[in-house]
């Protein structure tokens, strides 16, 4: 028989929930140092962009590649994250840098290339080094794996910390940004 209170019961409910959630942050988080050694060629190429066009992220090997994952019902993480990319974008033009800015689809179903489409004219992200790029489930999952994005779903939302990727030139992984991180802009 249990002897638990029905006060204590929610409150347990709520601790296993937190502690469920923390093993997921701790094994994904090892995933986050393996990222080290990742190159655009070895990770997930198949990838529809917000045109529905057929885009390989080997094809953006030549220049510098900053890449972050985001879905587009997100109303706090990713704009934020966006808002970075955008500093980092106009930071790169006065040095007189290019670069391709990739954002992955965390959700398969909801971020395809008509959300995406939306997206970008909701927030004016007119230009062509932008691309938002829709993918499997499986891709997905492989490329978040394999260069620690860390998330999971509750119920119908995404949740996620933020993180940004560079490749250079070459497409070998430069550097990681994320909420530790501090002022990017400095680092990049």
């Amino acid at each position: 028989m249990d002897t638990t209170n029905s006060a204590q019961r929610p409150f347990r409910s709520g601790l296993t929930a937190a502690l469920a959630c923390t093993v997921v942050l701790a094994t994904g988080s090892a995933h986050a140092n393996d990222a080290g050694g990742a190159r655009l060629d070895q990770l997930p190429q198949h990838w529809l962009d917000e045109q529905a066009q057929a885009l390989s992220l080997r094809d953006l090997v030549g220049h510098r590649v900053i890449l972050s994952m985001a879905y587009t019902q997100c109303h706090r993480t990713c704009p934020t994250t966006i808002s970075e990319l955008l500093r980092l974008q106009t930071l790169l033009d006065a040095r007189g840098e290019q670069a391709s800015f990739v954002i992955i689809g965390y959700d398969s179903e909801d971020d395809n290339p008509a959300s995406w489409r939306q997206y970008r004219a909701n927030r004016h992200l007119e230009r062509s080094n932008w691309h938002f790029l829709t993918g499997t489930h499986a891709a997905v999952r492989q490329l978040a794996r394999q260069l620690g994005f860390n998330f999971w779903i509750y119920d119908s939302h995404v949740l996620h910390d933020p993180r940004v990727v560079v490749f250079d030139a070459n497409g070998l992984l430069s550097a990681t940004f994320s909420s530790a991180t501090g002022n990017w802009l400095a680092r990049l």
